[in-house]
């Protein structure tokens, strides 16, 4: 419901204007940077994504919110660190904490890197998420477009805020249905992510336990299906910083259950894009799936990779022990990564751009 009063208020507000703001958006490191601080910001790459899934549906392109996605997987892990700091007063445990804390940065930042050109030049992500979208929604037997119950559950509350809505003039019938939308998907997400880590945190820890000591691939295994159970990939990093700092969980162990979670987090993009109908439908579908794919694919080439598996867990290590030595490092990463570096590069581009 919240996704397609994004779509539809998007649509509207920038029914005369779209050409322009399109034009503004399509720098890709200007789509990356906002992506990093919304998610930054809102503690919360689920929103993020399922906002540029409503947007995307209400005529963004996807090559333009491509980037936006990238970035919001950058900007999630900034809870996981901050968790670590409860670890300060003990050097060796702030140690082994923010080791674990960062690795999931390092490996994020790692994947932009290495997608985020490819994708400039060749758009493999876009063009192989396109042909996913249009495998489900289509002339294909798999189609859902005609058996969408999320849709015709939501239809009715969507209806009720474009009457209200229908009341302000333009473009401000938009942007009401943008807000409502916007602040309806934090809150639904952070209430659920509450409800399901109460109600299931018992059995996601059951996961854990069974998966521990059985290698990456049941790693990467547990980390996604507790995330998909838990739906936040913030709640299941969260989780294993303080065991990492009790020396409960080792690096080793901890880098493939956020891989894991990586994967797991996409999800709620996927459900999200069916929430959106019209011609656009196809289009909040394909950037869903390359969310997907570009969490898969991270975790394929790099983890599968020996020297590049190696890569993020060196820089994790090597911080984290500048850090428990010197521990205002850690500060000065979490404001600097997250926060002043992005926004920096943001009042670049917008002025020079």
């Amino acid at each position: 419901m919240a996704v397609e009063l994004v779509s539809r208020g998007f649509r509207t507000a920038t029914a005369d204007q779209a050409e322009e703001i399109f034009a503004f958006a399509t720098n890709p490191f200007l789509g990356l940077i906002v992506g990093t601080l919304a998610s930054a910001l809102t503690q919360s790459s689920s929103a993020v994504t399922s906002i540029t899934v409503g947007l995307v549906g209400g005529g963004l392109p996807v090559a333009t919110a491509v980037p936006i996605i990238m970035g919001a997987n950058v900007g999630t892990s900034l809870t996981s660190t901050l968790v670590s700091l409860a670890s300060m007063g003990d050097k060796e445990a702030f140690k082994r904490a923010l080791g674990a804390a960062t690795i999931l940065d390092m490996f994020n930042i790692f994947c932009v890197i290495i997608f985020l050109p490819l994708e400039i030049l060749f758009h493999p992500l876009q063009t192989a998420a396109g042909y996913l979208a249009r495998f489900f929604i289509g002339d294909y037997s798999l189609s859902i477009g005609d058996y969408n119950f999320v849709r015709a559950a939501t239809s009715p509350v969507v209806g009720f805020f474009r009457g209200i809505a229908s009341n302000f003039p333009e473009p401000f019938d938009g942007l009401f249905l943008i807000f409502v939308g916007v602040i309806v998907i934090i809150s639904a997400i952070y209430f659920i992510s509450k409800l399901l880590k109460v109600v299931l945190v018992g059995r996601a820890k059951d996961i854990f336990e069974i998966a521990v000591g059985r290698g990456p691939i049941a790693g990467i295994a547990a980390g996604m299906f507790m995330t998909i159970l838990v739906q936040s990939s913030t709640t299941t990093t969260c989780l294993i910083v303080p065991l990492a700092a009790a020396g409960v969980m080792t690096l080793q162990q901890v880098y493939p259950f956020t891989l894991g979670a990586n994967i797991g987090t996409t999800v709620t993009a996927i459900l999200a894009a069916t929430a959106i109908s019209g011609d656009t439908e196809v289009y909040a579908l394909q950037i869903a799936m390359v969310h997907f794919l570009f969490n898969f694919f991270g975790v394929l080439i790099i983890f599968c990779i020996s020297f590049m598996y190696r890569i993020p867990i060196f820089l994790a290590v090597t911080f984290a022990s500048m850090a428990s030595e010197r521990k205002y490092l850690a500060f000065v990463y979490i404001i600097g990564v997250f926060f002043v570096i992005p926004g920096f590069f943001l009042g670049v581009t917008k002025l020079f751009g």
